[in-house]
């Protein structure tokens, strides 16, 4: 840690053991058996992801060994929670976890208040969030824990804003040698999915079934935003024309579609 101290609340962190990723699978079996032995094994197991996880907040004037704790509780919820038919690693699933109780811990502590309305939202939305994530595997937007509180989606953003400090979205969350989680690996990408791309490559075949004309107008009106008029001066015919082979184009293109 950033204090060079090795026991955190009675734990030698420098003996802490590192669980393999089949360790872990038949720990989980296990625990889902009830066996308590396995449960806490597999906690002290996973005891560096929470310490991985406290070096991100070492720039507070915070008590090592309270943040610990609550980052252990944080862990424990996520043992409780994490169900391993979403195929979707323990660490992946916990890092959010621990990060979340630690955050509380540190806003129910902040010197700088935030209105007590505003606090009550974040947190509703906070419980929201991550009772989604344990139901459906996956980070909830802020569109679909707006409609489980009620509230405008401009509402619950603010609320979570005003309660979290920024980050570095390179920010390494946890690191064991193998496994690496940073802030970006937690946010979904809305514009870059799947359906995104087959939609790019679908209009882009489309386009390029046109003839050279065609193609030319549709990229001189669409792509680079001209009016009829400017397209018409620029290749050197009519608005009726320009008009004319448009619509052809597009036709083309929706059949292709």
């Amino acid at each position: 840690m950033g204090n060079g101290k090795v026991e955190i609340c009675g734990v030698n962190t420098s003996k802490l053991p590192v669980l393999s990723a089949k360790e872990k699978q038949e720990l989980f079996e296990k625990i889902k058996q009830g066996d308590m032995e396995a449960r806490q094994r597999f906690i002290y197991g996973n005891l560096r992801l929470v310490l991985s996880i406290l070096k991100r907040f070492s720039n507070r004037n915070e008590n090592i060994d309270d943040l610990f704790q609550i980052g252990c509780i944080g862990l424990i919820k996520a043992v409780e929670n994490f169900d391993t038919s979403h195929n979707v690693q323990f660490s992946t699933y916990a890092v959010p976890m621990i990060i979340g109780e630690i955050r509380r811990y540190l806003r129910d502590n902040n010197a700088i208040r935030v209105s007590r309305s505003i606090r009550d939202t974040a947190y509703k939305a906070l419980s929201v969030k991550e009772r989604l994530v344990g139901e459906n595997g996956k980070e909830p937007g802020i569109a679909e824990i707006a409609k489980e509180l009620d509230l405008p989606p401009e509402e619950v953003s603010i609320a979570l804003d005003a309660i979290v400090d920024p980050v570095s979205m390179q920010e390494p969350l946890y690191h064991d040698g193998t496994d690496a989680v940073f802030i970006m690996d937690q946010i979904k990408d809305e514009k870059n999915i799947d359906e995104t791309w087959l939609e790019s490559i679908s209009l882009r075949e489309a386009i390029n079934r046109l003839n050279e004309r065609e193609q030319h107008i549709i990229n001189l009106r669409f792509f680079q935003g001209k009016t009829q008029m400017e397209v018409a001066s620029e290749i050197g015919i009519s608005q009726a024309q320009v008009s004319r082979l448009e619509k052809n184009a597009l036709n083309h293109m929706r059949k292709n579609l």
